[in-house]
């Protein structure tokens, strides 16, 4: 097993997400399973879902607005430590996460108040950061 304190390129995906969590029995909604990315998991306690914002029926209302961020894979599975290089520098600059892992990769979800933070932050850490350009309360910031 090898360790990863190596820079990590991750790119900004376009879309907005939402985190939705259902009863445990749920049916996942088929509205929520459309797009390029989203994420159905089940545990005996819940049913969480990761969606585009746009898939959203009139009858469900998004707690809060996510944008993810997809790092550059495959990831080895002999690769050690890949989201503590990631994630520990969040935690230091106090930036809230949701990470959906799939066999390939990680992503890390990065509530929409938080994204410019988080850039600065991975980028201070020294992982690459792709299609950042990101607006949010009336302040641009191209960190291409």
């Amino acid at each position: 097993m090898t360790s990863s304190p190596r820079s990590l390129t991750l790119s900004l995906l376009p879309d907005r997400y939402t985190v939705l969590r259902f009863m445990p029995e749920a049916i996942p909604p088929a509205w929520a399973m459309k797009g390029d990315f989203f994420s159905v998991t089940r545990s005996k306690d819940e049913l969480s879902v990761v969606t585009n914002i746009e898939n959203l029926p009139s009858w469900e209302q998004a707690q809060s607005e996510w944008h993810a961020f997809k790092v550059h894979g495959p990831l080895a599975f002999t690769e050690i430590g890949i989201l503590a290089s990631l994630t520990a520098p969040l935690r230091d600059d106090a930036v809230g996460i949701f990470v959906v892992s799939t066999f390939d990769t990680d992503y890390l979800l990065v509530e929409r108040t938080q994204v410019d933070k988080a850039i600065r932050s991975l980028r201070r850490a020294g992982h690459n950061i792709l299609n950042s350009e990101f607006q949010s309360e009336g302040i641009k910031e191209n960190t291409e």
